[in-house]
């Protein structure tokens, strides 16, 4: 149920982001921060957060986390303006950090041996299932009530969760001496390393590259995410053991997860906007424009997972990004009047076959080119990889989506004369980027003239968006051909079908039993 609310959060944000622009306002750079606050936090602290859960017990630190993210999810439904929902997100973010990486230690301390897997198996499923519900309850809630009930609808299931691990889950063993400390050091610079080039990515639209607000957060990121990898390559207990990064697979693996997951987050977070932005899409109906690939994972997913255990994964972690490439590609030629059926489920299909192939092959291969000891590191560092791909991958798209908007509203009116109130409802687009222009008021010939340029700019970004996140999954592709070898020890694909999208894998839990007896002995 803990991890159930954070999987519902994380797919249903992106559906109230239209929602959200027009009660608070905040434009293009808003929306991406509410988006990006909590993918920071949770991207960079991730790992951090399993560390504590060694140290302090995991029974601990995963309440802690429910906890918090439950009294984040009520100033996220309360806040007043943009600003304090971003700082909410981010809240939210750190507390997921801490539920995560616990929630499938917690599982291993409260089953025995004989029970686990069906236990492990079913925590997976409602992780999947968070992804079907989240889209469609959350547009149904956005269109019937308010975006706010999306964050408090999750106060119930926090309140349950919190006197379930009560009731269920036993009290920790005292842990054996020499236990790990927190890399608090590598924790922050990780952090401020990530935080500084998002924050210059989001602003440069409006701020320009050569403005200080966006050189200096930019390369003082630069310079202490590398302090960061200097200091996690030198102290005895690093946050990310870089040692795992010389393994081949394991190596390519997170490059083409990089890669695949940052196109990934591009695709879903410029298609619902473009859905209810331009295309006219109320939120339930944004929200079920994607379940097509939930239906189609849920479906293949596991049985691509076997194929891959029997022949290899390297042809499915290389043909599948392929496959999901070309079907974003699809998605390039959709107007702004979207015929679904034409326009998008194809397109959809395709994306949902090929990434059906990648994500439980990619998953095993880097789990199995770790040691069984290090799985859940190996896991982690995955885990964290996969958001901050997200993260940094619509920050910088933001950026290009923006100035490609900007440019072709600026050929469409170039040498035509607009009355003052034109000029404001094109400046009103400008912020909002993918829209339609405000033309109430306008004379015809101008309103007609405005939206069209407007129309016709909307509809040019959100293809070069879906361009770059083509490009994006098709370089995973060919990572996955290129660099790929057999893994040094086998890991069941058809146990990781959820792959990062859901959480930690089944493998995990033999790491965390593994761990758990080696402190008992």
């Amino acid at each position: 149920m803990g991890s159930f609310v954070a999987g519902l959060d994380a797919t249903v944000v992106n559906v109230a982001l239209p929602a959200i622009q027009d009660d608070l306002g905040g434009g293009l750079a808003g929306q991406q921060w509410v988006s990006n606050a909590y993918l920071l936090t949770l991207g960079s602290l991730i790992l951090i957060g399993g560390s504590l859960g060694d140290i302090f017990g995991e029974r601990r630190v995963f309440a802690l986390g429910v906890a918090g993210f439950g009294l984040a999810s009520l100033l996220c439904a309360v806040a007043p303006s943009i600003e304090l929902l971003v700082g909410a997100r981010a809240l939210q973010g750190v507390f997921g950090a801490l539920l995560t990486p616990s929630a499938l230690a917690v599982i291993v301390s409260a089953f025995p041996p004989d029970e686990r897997g069906a236990a492990i198996g079913s925590w997976t499923a409602w992780s999947g299932i968070a992804t079907v519900v989240g889209p469609f309850a959350g547009g149904w809630l956005i269109d019937a009530a308010s975006w706010r009930w999306i964050f408090a609808i999750n106060i119930p299931f926090v309140l349950i969760t919190l006197v379930l691990v009560r009731a269920a889950i036993p009290a920790p063993e005292p842990h054996a001496e020499g236990r790990r400390r927190v890399d608090w050091l590598g924790a922050i610079l990780c952090a401020l390393g990530l935080a500084g080039p998002v924050y210059a990515l989001v602003r440069q639209p409006q701020a320009g590259w050569l403005s200080g607000e966006v050189l200096v957060p930019l390369l003082g990121g630069v310079a202490l995410f590398a302090a960061f990898l200097v200091h996690e390559a030198r102290t005895p207990q690093p946050m990310l053991p870089l040692g795992l990064f010389r393994r081949r697979n394991f190596a390519v693996g997170n490059l083409e997860t990089l890669s695949m997951y940052g196109g990934l987050s591009i695709t879903f977070f410029f298609l619902v906007l473009f859905l209810q932005q331009v295309a006219g899409y109320d939120a339930l109906q944004a929200g079920l424009a994607t379940l097509p690939t939930t239906a189609v994972m849920f479906l293949l997913s596991k049985r691509f997972g076997a194929l891959a255990d029997r022949f290899g994964p390297r042809t499915f972690m290389g043909g599948g990004p392929l496959i999901a490439a070309a079907g974003l590609a699809w998605f390039m030629r959709a107007p702004a009047n979207v015929d679904y059926a034409v326009d998008l489920l194809p397109g959809l299909l395709v994306f949902s076959l090929g990434l059906s192939m990648t994500v439980a092959p990619l998953t095993a291969t880097v789990l199995a080119d770790a040691d069984e000891r290090n799985a859940g590191i190996a896991s982690g560092v995955n885990n964290a990889i996969a958001r901050v791909a997200g993260l940094l991958a619509i920050a910088a798209l933001g950026a290009v989506v923006a100035a490609s908007f900007g440019s072709s509203i600026d050929r469409e009116l170039a040498g035509r004369r607009l009355s003052p109130a034109a000029h404001q409802a094109v400046a009103a687009a400008r912020k909002q980027t993918l829209a339609r222009a405000d033309t109430s008021g306008l004379p015809p010939a101008e309103a007609r003239a405005v939206a069209r340029a407007v129309e016709d700019a909307s509809v040019r970004a959100f293809h070069t968006g879906m361009a770059i996140s083509s490009v994006l999954v098709a370089l995973g592709g060919v990572l996955g051909l290129v660099g790929i070898v057999n893994p040094r020890r086998r890991v069941a694909a058809e146990g990781c079908s959820g792959g990062q999208l859901v959480g930690v894998p089944q493998e995990l839990g033999t790491a965390t039993l593994t761990s758990a007896s080696a402190r008992a002995g």
